[in-house]
């Protein structure tokens, strides 16, 4: 008798396919990203701006719809903004202290009590989320109970905790407030910090015509001539954009390359030009401007950006340290620096730079500055300006550099340059910007980034 052909039944049998997995809460998935986000930002010191620009929706970010990515921006910014009393906040409920060898859990904690004392997420959807990304990390599972507890208990106490939060003393790291109290004294510190927890304005420079264009995007114009909004609105569908009518600067920004007070036609570099705010405003006046940045990428960005401008520039790939060139009739130099007057906007550089940086910093923007005078010619003007509330990144610094070059003198600013912001200008002349000066009607329409500029003239 012949066997049954079992090899035909078996290709005949159907298989009962696998459920596809349930697609993550809404939400769930920006969660996730913003705790990687920060635990990248804390841990690695690399920049959280970098992770949501155009190119950099990579990693946490992948396959996150703009909505989710907006998400997961406005929580590491608060997390950021105001990381001090939310660590204070997560130590008050958890009695015993974090556990070791818990993965991502202390980043889960800091999302989930961002959107509970500083965003509009419903309390009980930040809790449920945040237990949920802790059931999702096999190193937390353990501990998503403590989650609940601790996110259900900070809910409760929400007030108490706010009210006992202290700007300088929490949301500002140890070393850099005694730094400001020691610089501008405890109240005018206290005001820095104050001002950094407040959301950024928008501030654009224009071409022309400030007034009317105030009126199209319904901002105010401020006393130093920049526009000022409150819109949330995507920057690219404001009117005049696409037409190169302005560019995104913070108001203060806006100030060092227009006290260069250049003319049409003359000869003008600009040192460590990238992003390019500056280079635009000595263009728009008409001069002939050599943006000079050892960053090729950065300065392809800037190219993009004088395209919409529709206003000619030359770049120079180079280190400005060994960039040759025929002396220029005025120089401009925005050195690095440690960009601590920028926290309003980039909350994470309170947080990834370091005391030591100072001095290391300092030591480059004397060299910096030196190879600025050598490209200005004599009867030039040089502008040196940083981003850094730290004397020695401004006050200190030229104050050395004239004591060792005769050859050098400064030429003091007048507030009626800077808009009548007497309070903006030093005793020597120089400027000197605060996140608190330029108080507005609202915080949204208050403050300024921290700028230091003096302005020099060659003699020979």
């Amino acid at each position: 008798m012949k066997p049954p052909d079992r090899s035909r039944q078996f290709v005949r049998r159907s298989f009962p396919q696998r459920p596809a997995p349930p697609a993550p809460p809404p939400g769930l998935s920006a969660r996730i990203a913003a705790a990687q986000i920060l635990a990248e930002t804390l841990t690695k010191g690399r920049p959280f701006e970098e992770r949501f620009s155009s190119d950099g929706a990579l990693g946490p970010l992948a396959g996150l719809d703009p909505r989710d990515r907006a998400l997961a921006r406005a929580i590491v910014t608060a997390a950021l903004r105001r990381l001090g009393t939310i660590r204070k906040a997560i130590a008050r409920f958890l009695e015993r202290g974090a556990p070791k060898k818990s993965g991502g859990l202390d980043w889960i904690l800091i999302v989930g009590a961002a959107q509970i004392l500083f965003l509009d997420a419903p309390d009980h959807a930040a809790v449920d989320l945040a237990v949920r990304a802790a059931k999702a990390d096999p190193a937390s599972q353990p501990y998503s109970a403590l989650v609940n507890g601790v996110l259900r208990n900070m809910s409760r106490e929400k007030q108490s905790v706010l009210a006992a939060a202290d700007a300088l003393d929490d949301d500002t790291p140890a070393w850099l407030a005694q730094r400001w109290r020691s610089a501008y004294g405890a109240d005018r510190a206290r005001a820095i910090a104050e001002a950094h927890r407040q959301e950024p304005t928008l501030d654009l420079s224009v071409k022309s015509d400030p007034r009317s264009w105030a009126a199209r995007l319904g901002g105010i114009v401020l006393p130093t001539g920049s526009v000022r909004l409150e819109t949330h609105r995507p920057i690219a569908e404001l009117d005049g954009y696409d037409s190169g009518e302005w560019w995104v600067q913070d108001a203060a920004a806006a100030l060092p390359a227009r006290l260069l007070g250049v003319a049409p036609g003359q000869r003008v570099a600009d040192l460590c030009a990238a992003p390019g705010g500056k280079t635009a405003e000595l263009a728009a006046c008409g001069a002939q401007v050599t943006a000079v940045d050892r960053s090729a990428e950065r300065l392809k960005r800037l190219a993009a950006n004088f395209e919409r401008l529709r206003l000619p520039v030359e770049i120079a790939v180079a280190d400005a340290l060994t960039f040759e060139a025929p002396p220029f009739d005025a120089v401009l130099l925005d050195a690095p620096c440690s960009a601590t007057g920028t926290i309003r906007r980039r909350p994470d550089v309170a947080w990834t730079k370091r005391a030591g940086d100072i001095a290391t910093l300092a030591a480059l923007q004397a060299q910096l500055l030196d190879r600025a005078i050598a490209l200005a010619k004599p009867g030039g003007r040089i502008v040196f300006c940083t981003c850094s509330l730290e004397p020695e990144e401004g006050e200190m610094l030229i104050a050395a550099l004239l004591r060792r070059n005769p050859d050098i003198r400064r030429l003091p600013i007048a507030a009626s340059e800077v808009g009548g912001l007497a309070e903006c200008v030093t005793e020597a002349g120089d400027l000197r910007t605060l996140p608190c000066h330029l108080p507005g009607p609202t915080p949204r329409l208050s403050g300024l980034d921290g700028f230091f500029a003096a302005r020099l003239l060659r003699v020979k």
